[in-house]
This record gives C-alpha cells, structure tokens and sequence, in this order.
C-alpha cells in the first residue's frame, strides 16, 4: 500500500503512529507530581502503547502492509516510546543519567548503522526491547528491586548493539 514519498498509509502505519500519542500523556503523568497514581496511569499508558507495538507489526505482517515506510516508523517511534519514559526517570531520580545516555547513544548508532539496509530487529534487538519495557513498568511502579531490571535491560542493550556491530552468533 504505502511507500516512501506516497500519501496513503497503511492501518499498521496508523497503529504505529498512535503510540507517539503516549509519550505527552506518560510524560504529562509524571511531570505534575510523583505520585503512586500518577505512576500508576503513566504505567497503563506506556503499557498499552508497549502493546500496540506488537500489534502494529502482527497486523503489518497478517495483511500484507508490511512498508518501507513502516520498516523505518515503527523502530523510530519504538525507541521516542521507550527513550521518553527513562529520561523521565532520570529526572525523578529513579535511574543515573549516564546509563540512560548509554542507551540513547546506542540506539542512535544502531540506527544509524541499520539505515542503509533497513533491515528488521534481530532476536537480541528484541530481547533488548522487552528487557526495557519490563524495567520501565518495573520502575514506573516501584516494584522492590526494579533497578536489577534496568541494570540486566542496559547489559542486554549493550549486547544487542555490539551484536548488531561485531556479530557473535550468525542465525
């Protein structure tokens, strides 16, 4: 259906986009005050936007809209999804602003390094992103020892990227 430069979009490419959606309200959440409840909804939020992220690709994949647009999209807002609720997480505090950093810089340079080809996540890649989803509703909502999944979603960021890099295992 869609393509670069074309205006039609697929229903896929729509699901993707509402997921940008989540990051204000997640954001909004907790800007105005630390709260259980606001920790709470901004959990459901980022979960429900998580989600979708499966679904976006299922969909892609079930009818037949899988796009060179979509392909480029749906890892572009996957990582603002994910990016926005750690940052967020540095500024209350809950995680060091140089492991956050360490994340952005990978995903930058994997992009970066992925782009020519547009190739899709490997297993490690989404590994990755599932450690991360896990460690921010984990963070988000306080969970006794939430940090320890933080810690093993930076270590498998760290892997996936210089997997991507330097591959250690050819499927």
């Amino acid at each position: 259906m869609a393509e670069l430069g074309k205006t039609n979009i697929t229903f896929a490419s729509w699901i993707t986009l509402s997921r940008l959606i989540s990051i204000p309200i997640v954001l909004g959440l907790l800007t105005g005050q630390d709260s259980a409840p606001s920790r709470l909804w901004s959990a459901l939020v980022f979960a429900i936007a998580a989600l979708t992220d499966w679904l976006d690709g299922y969909i892609a994949r079930r009818w037949h809209q899988e796009t060179d647009l979509g392909k480029v999209l749906d890892p572009l807002v996957d990582k603002l999804v994910i990016l926005a609720p750690m940052i967020m997480l540095v500024e209350l505090g809950d995680l060091p602003a140089w492991s956050v950093f360490t994340i952005v810089a990978r995903e930058l340079l994997i992009t970066l390094w992925r782009a020519p080809s547009a190739t899709g996540a490997s297993i490690w890649g989404k590994v990755k992103t599932i450690s991360q989803i896990v460690a921010i509703l984990a963070l988000l909502l306080q969970i006794p020892y939430a940090i320890f999944l933080f810690w093993l979603a930076l270590g498998l960021t760290i892997f996936s990227g210089l997997n991507y890099v330097l591959p250690i295992h050819q499927s």
